[in-house]
């Protein structure tokens, strides 16, 4: 159609990767107008983790669509938002011993984000956040000055400030904890740093290039905000929702953060949807002081609930999630294995993973190739180096495993096209490698 060239913004990306027209989507399949079928590993880029119009969700919304239930609402108490709340308390947070109040914002991620970032400085008077390299929390002001990208913070087109960055766990290395680099300048009275009001963080850099923070960092993490009277916040954008294996991704760890943001896949169909979950003593609002027109998607919240009551009844898909990671995560192994040679490594946890290639070019001839044989993936990382596996959640395992047929067919298509990078190039693609060659140089 030539309406898209004509009209649309040439700020569109996805379309670019992937020009095709799109005009039915069931589960894990995306449909052309063509009538060719594709499997989906972007999913939204995360937002459909149960799917594309999932039939119990879609038959809940039908019901109440034709019930004429009400669709936009406002922050009024309604039917709907009341029932996902009872349900969300009663199934998400009580079982894992969170007592958070639920504040709906706007409904993207991003909106979300700048309504924690506001809650921590208008609670603890301070003004600057801590963020960490290769993060990815919006493209609003606030929300990034919080993001990493520079593809992204140069589009702003004013100063991004109230962001002290600081290096994420692995950036600098293996056996290097950049927790305890936070501690020290924290500690300091001379490091430059002013008493920060919160730290936000993914446990799973999605955007960044799934770079996953250890349970031993994460833990250091909350110990450091607790000593410096900073606020934890969690951004479980993308990687919550069931993503990792768990509803919350930083279950695993055991920490209780200050504040959470969750949207994505919260609807469970891919209405725009988000909230910020905060510890009780934080909800110190006056009415109106954060507001949107669009937080009260009631179509969202009665989709959401069937997502809840559906899959998070018990541990059941939890477990099968995990169960399905470990099948990601062994083939991953295997491919790179047969085809790596230095050149690839596997990233991530539960169904949140990737493969780490040596540049981005070399990551986009493969997704290129993964399109031609109907598969629907993308990259991630600083540039675009990671080929990010976000398939649906309730995949099956036969189209799970055709789906990463391809990507190795892919991979070794690409392999025997290209030659290898000069040894000095590839020398210094490895931070591990630099931070040796750092350490030599100092000894000198």
């Amino acid at each position: 159609m030539k309406i898209f060239e004509e009209i649309e913004s040439e700020v569109q990306s996805y379309a670019r990767s992937f020009p095709r027209i799109f005009n039915k989507a069931q589960g894990e399949y995306l449909f052309d107008t063509d009538g060719k079928q594709y499997l989906d590993f972007l999913a939204g880029a995360g937002t459909l983790n149960y799917g594309h119009n999932h039939p119990v969700f879609k038959k809940a919304l039908i019901d109440y669509i034709q019930a004429d239930g009400i669709t936009h609402g406002l922050d009024l108490h309604t039917k709907a938002k009341g029932e996902f709340l009872e349900t969300f308390n009663e199934k998400i947070l009580k079982p894992r011993g969170y007592e958070y109040i639920v504040q709906f914002t706007g409904p993207t991620g991003a909106n979300s984000v700048e309504a924690a970032m506001k809650i921590a400085r208008n609670v603890t008077g301070q003004q600057n956040i801590v963020t960490f390299t290769n993060g990815f929390h919006g493209v609003t002001l606030g929300a990034l000055a919080a993001t990493g990208n520079s593809h992204h913070r140069n589009a702003a087109g004013v100063s991004l400030c109230g962001i002290h960055r600081m290096p994420f766990d692995g950036y600098l290395g293996k056996g290097i904890d950049t927790t305890e680099y936070l501690h020290k300048v924290l500690s300091d009275s001379s490091s430059g740093i002013n008493s920060p009001a919160a730290v936000i963080v993914e446990t799973i850099q999605g955007e960044g290039g799934i770079n996953v923070a250890s349970i031993e960092w994460l833990r250091n993490l909350q110990k450091i905000c607790k000593k410096h009277n900073m606020l934890l916040i969690v951004d479980d954008i993308q990687a919550g929702c069931g993503r990792t294996g768990t509803f919350f991704s930083f279950e695993e760890a055991g920490i209780y953060p200050d504040i959470v943001t969750l949207s994505k896949s919260l609807s469970g169909y891919g209405l725009p949807f988000a909230v910020v979950l905060m510890k009780p003593e934080l909800d110190q609002w006056k009415p109106g002081e954060h507001n949107g027109t669009f937080r009260g998607n009631n179509l969202a919240f009665v989709t959401a609930k069937a997502a809840i009551d559906h899959y998070w009844s018990d541990d059941n898909f939890g477990n099968e999630v995990k169960r399905k990671g470990k099948i990601i995560s062994d083939r991953f192994e295997r491919i790179i294995n047969t085809y790596g040679d230095g050149s690839f490594s596997v990233k991530g946890r539960g169904m949140f993973q990737g493969i780490n290639c040596i540049n981005g070019e070399f990551a986009g001839r493969i997704t290129k190739k993964a399109f031609q044989k109907n598969l629907i993936i993308e990259t991630s990382g600083a540039d675009d180096q990671v080929i990010k596996l976000l398939c649906p959640l309730i995949i099956s395992e036969q189209n799970l495993i055709s789906g990463l047929d391809i990507i190795e067919a892919s991979i070794k298509e690409v392999c025997n096209e290209t030659t290898s990078l000069p040894e000095e190039e590839s020398f210094f693609r490895d931070t591990n490698n630099v931070v040796t060659l750092l350490r030599s140089l100092k000894q000198r």
